[in-house]
Parts: C-alpha cells; structure tokens; sequence
C-alpha cells in the first residue's frame, strides 16, 4: 500500500509541479467504485479511478525499478489493505 501511494504522489507532484509533500492520498475501495484514490493537492481535492491508479504505478515501476509494465500486468487486490499485484 505504501508504494501505491508512493507512486500516486510522485505522479500527481509531476503532474501538478508540485513538491511531493505537497501531495496527500487516500486509498479506498467499495463495492459501487471499485478502487479509487482521494488526493489533495494545495487544499484540492480530486478522485482518481482504477486506471489512474495503475497509470501511477507502471510509471513508478519504471522510475524506480527500470521495468516496464502495462495496465493488463496491474492487479489491484483487498487483503487487509490495498496492494498491486504485477505479473510478469
């Protein structure tokens, strides 16, 4: 889940030209969503989707793995907590 978040706010910081600390996120998840993050950017807050989330992600993959993923390889599972799931 850490990472999750990791990449969220590095990503939305890069978007935004934003300090990363300037970025806050909430992970969710519920059965009419399914998963979202809530970020707060300078006091806003926005909603990503699924597909937001796994933009994150590979992007954070890439930067801090040097691998390259896509979307299909991205699975977003519940356990006590949020977590991706990457398939090689």
């Amino acid at each position: 889940m850490d990472e999750i978040v990791n990449a969220v706010c590095i990503h939305m910081a890069e978007r935004q030209e934003m300090p990363v600390a300037a970025v806050e996120v909430e992970l969710n998840w519920d059965e009419d969503q399914g998963y979202t993050a809530e970020v707060w950017v300078q006091g806003r807050s926005r909603y990503l989707v699924e597909a937001n989330l796994k933009e994150s992600i590979m992007r954070y993959v890439l930067a801090e793995y040097d691998q390259r993923v896509y979307p299909s390889q991205i699975s977003l599972q519940l356990d006590e907590e949020i977590y991706a799931q990457i398939e090689a």
